[in-house]
């Protein structure tokens, strides 16, 4: 039998993947690109952190695990950091815009 997901579940599995495909793509071609301040520890290792609780909160998700709940609280968390900081470092509209609709699925699952 084949595990069924909500349509609210699978939203969020998308807008996850959606985000870790756009931050990691963001963080290797353009924050590489400009240097500086894109690629400053603290900025990078976000987006690095990000990009990875969104592929594990899909993993979660797809396999059933009951800990889906906190692993989209802490994504919600992560996605929202990076959307400021990209925000504030500026020219990374897409990423901010994938984190934010992330951010929002995931509350709406950890609820």
């Amino acid at each position: 039998m084949q595990h069924r997901l909500s349509p609210n579940m699978q939203a969020c599995i998308d807008n996850c993947l959606a985000c870790y495909q756009t931050c990691f793509s963001t963080a290797m071609n353009h924050c590489l690109e400009m240097g500086g301040a894109h690629v400053e520890r603290e900025h990078f290792t976000l987006m690095m952190a990000c990009t990875e609780i969104c592929r594990v909160s899909a993993h979660f998700m797809l396999i059933g695990s009951s800990a889906h709940k906190a692993m989209c609280a802490q994504c919600a968390e992560l996605c929202e950091a990076c959307a400021a900081d990209c925000e504030r470092l500026g020219g990374m509209e897409e990423c901010v815009a994938a984190c934010r609709a992330c951010a929002e699925s995931c509350r709406s699952m950890a609820a």
